[in-house]
């Protein structure tokens, strides 16, 4: 859809808004994760950043920009075990991630946050971000002093739903058994 076509509809979206025409989404469920995993790579590899949420021990919202890689339905994100997300993390590990490039068609992906702390599977992906084409991959070591580096942190994110907003009130919404 090129741009002109964007704002028509989300001109559209804003106009009924603003008549108290209450727009609702119309979600579809799809069954499995496969329905939609094309579309979805193909989306979170166009933006490569998104927003993370997560809450607070006062249970208030706090967000910061991340770098997920998806390994089909699971993302990891490399970061400093000791960065404040961290804290979030252990006292509530239920987080929200935000795609927006197309205000259109954002993704919306809810899950749950935990580190991994297995070497093989942080060695694995270390060499699936490393040897992932720029911009969505990159050398982990540019940020970590290896395998051994003690601040070099994995975060595993397993989602419990992911909607693909596909238009103007419309989504296409898998959750995890």
């Amino acid at each position: 859809m090129d741009a002109l076509h964007t704002h028509i509809d989300m001109g559209s979206f804003i106009n009924a808004s603003l008549l108290n025409e209450r727009p609702h989404n119309t979600p579809m469920d799809v069954s499995s994760f496969a329905e939609i995993e094309e579309e979805f790579i193909a989306r979170v590899h166009s933006v490569i950043w998104c927003n993370m949420a997560t809450v607070d021990r006062q249970g208030r919202p706090r967000s910061r920009i991340v770098h997920p890689i998806w390994d089909g339905a699971v993302g990891w994100s490399t970061s400093r075990r000791d960065a404040h997300k961290a804290l979030h993390i252990a006292n509530n590990p239920y987080v929200s991630l935000a795609y927006v490039k197309d205000l259109a068609k954002p993704v919306y992906v809810d899950c749950r946050a935990e580190w991994e702390d297995d070497p093989a599977e942080k060695a694995r992906v270390w060499e699936f971000i490393k040897n992932m084409p720029e911009p969505v991959g990159f050398d982990p070591g540019m940020m970590f002093n290896g395998l051994d580096d003690e601040k070099y942190g994995l975060l595993k994110f397993t989602p419990w739903r992911i909607d693909l907003v596909t238009g103007p009130r419309q989504s296409l919404v898998w959750r995890a058994d």
